[in-house]
């Protein structure tokens, strides 16, 4: 096993222990009203969104293959806007 996976078992198994640990009730307020709800419930759901706005904040953009397929619509597009010898002929 590689480090990074040795890592994310050790990180996983820290995390489980944490939230099953923090299982008692605590008052969550909302904008109108307020629930009793697990601790075990709130911190979980904040791990996901945390997760997910991480993911989607750390993904790359563009690869640099979509770089080079743009390169070459650009260059394919500079091509078609040339005019060709017997265009100009007719021109001049």
């Amino acid at each position: 096993m590689s480090g990074k996976t040795i890592f994310i078992i050790i990180l996983t198994v820290l995390l489980t222990i944490f939230l099953m640990v923090n299982t008692e009730p605590v008052d969550f307020d909302f904008l109108v009203t307020t629930l009793s709800v697990s601790k075990l419930l709130v911190i979980g759901i904040c791990i996901l969104v945390g997760f997910i706005i991480g993911f989607v904040a750390g993904r790359p953009r563009k690869t640099v293959k979509s770089y080079d397929d743009e390169i070459e619509k650009n260059l394919q597009n500079l091509k078609k806007n040339e005019l060709s010898d017997e265009d100009r002929a007719y021109i001049s």
